[in-house]
This record gives structure tokens, sequence and C-alpha cells, in this order.
């Protein structure tokens, strides 16, 4: 089992982030999800970007089931409310996301979600907090130039060319959909939504990813800083010969 609050302190360390790094977990019963220590239930309804920022934003230990989120767009992208013909149909964003009805079914069935019937409950918190001590994915919020370093850690040994998707609205599919249902890395464009209802500030992306593959991203980030390349980059000058720089990354003993 990986040891989280030391993965957290040295991914810190290597980004100094902003927002909380934290976990998700889907869970087969509303009983396992309960018996989380300390978990918070709501008491209203809310979008699952809410939840999310919950643990990112507050340091919450948060536990939701389909009927504690606001609609079924929320329900569907993490298989707690069915992928349905209504569903898919889009009808409701009609008019307001896109202009016809074919578009709109369109996008629906672009979305990486995970499959309905399979969980009842899901569960947020620091990662870093034990007490969801394995979790499905985790979730880091980062800026554009924490967010490429991060890449770069990942690509260091057994190097594989990335190709994320941008769904536009319900970008929540792009990064915990896809991760939660692929189980890949999955990069994603915090939506409108997510921006206006989950408070993700305009500088942050967002990395979904197996806590297996962040341990391989950090490995990858502390090679880089022994190479000199690491966060923040510092910029070299625009109007500078850049040999100089260049021969210090790139000099052989």
């Amino acid at each position: 089992m990986l040891d989280l609050p030391a993965l957290v302190a040295e991914l810190n360390a290597l980004l100094r982030l902003k927002t909380t790094v934290i976990g998700m977990k889907m869970y087969g019963t509303v009983a396992e999800m309960e018996a989380i220590p300390r978990i918070r239930r709501p008491k209203t309804v809310h979008a699952t970007d809410q939840i999310v920022s919950m643990a990112s934003r507050l340091g919450w230990t948060v536990g939701i089931t389909g009927e504690d989120l606001v609609g079924s767009q929320c329900r569907a992208v993490i298989g707690l409310g069915p992928q349905d013909e209504e569903w898919r149909r889009g009808e409701k964003y009609v008019g307001i996301w896109h202009g016809t009805q074919e578009d709109a079914q369109a996008r629906q069935e672009a979305l990486d979600v995970v499959p309905h019937g399979r969980y009842q409950a899901m569960a947020v918190s620091p990662l870093d907090s034990g007490r969801i001590p394995e979790p499905d994915i985790a979730l880091v919020y980062a800026t554009p130039g924490q967010m490429i370093i991060l890449i770069n850690g990942l690509q260091y040994r057994n190097y594989r060319k990335f190709e994320w998707s941008v769904a536009g609205e319900s970008a929540c599919a792009d990064s915990w959909g896809r991760a939660l249902k692929t189980g890949e890395p999955s990069l994603s464009l915090p939506c409108y939504a997510e921006r206006r209802y989950g408070g993700v500030p305009d500088e942050e992306m967002l990395m979904a990813l197996r806590p297996a593959d962040l341990r391989t991203a950090v490995d990858g980030m502390k090679a880089l800083a022994k190479n000199g390349l690491r966060y923040p980059i510092p910029p070299y000058g625009i109007q500078n010969d850049p040999s100089a720089g260049m021969g210090v990354s790139y000099a052989r003993p």
C-alpha cells in the first residue's frame, strides 16, 4: 500500500500546490461509504463539483449517494444514475449549451462515464488524511506550469504520448469520469459549472489519476529536478541568447 501522506508531501514540495490533493473512491454499498471515519453527509442536494471542492478547498471528507446530487448529469458521470435514453438525448441542453438536439446528443454520447449499476455511493477526502486508505483516483488541481511538470514526470520513464479530449461543458467526464472508467491519467479544463459551482479558479486545470500513477509522476519529477528541470520554471528572458541556458541543461559530463 502506498504511503499517501508521504506522497502528498513530496508532490507539494515539488509543485507548491495551492489546492489540497484529494482522493475519490466509489463504493458498492452505502454502508461502506458511511463507515469512513468522520464522514460528512450533505443535508441538501449539490453538484458533484461542489462535493469535490468541499474536499479540495475545505479539507472535508464527504460521502454521497445519487440522491444527494442535483441532477441526472452529475449522477450519470459517476455511475450513480442511469445513462438512459432520456439522458442520452440531452434535451435540456438545447438552446443553452447546444444549438440543436442532435448537437446535445452528440455531446452526451461523447462523455466518458462510469457504467451504471456497479456502485451505490462515492466519497472524497484529502489524500493525506488517511480516511480513504485506497482511493480509486487522486485529483490534482494545478496551474498550467505545474501541470506540464507533472506530465513530464509521468513521461520520464516508459514514455507515452498522452492524448486527452475536451468534452466542453460537463468536463468532469474528462477528468474523474474518464479516470474512474479507464484507470488512465485524465487531464481536463474545468468547465463553467466546475468554476461557478465548484469554485475552481481560472488558472487551474485538473488531473485525475490512480495513486500509483501519481507515485510514478513524483518519482519522475524528482529525477527531472536533479537535472535542473523543476517548478517554478524561471523565465530566461525573451531577448536573450538561449545558448548558455540550453548549454547547462544539455551539457554532458
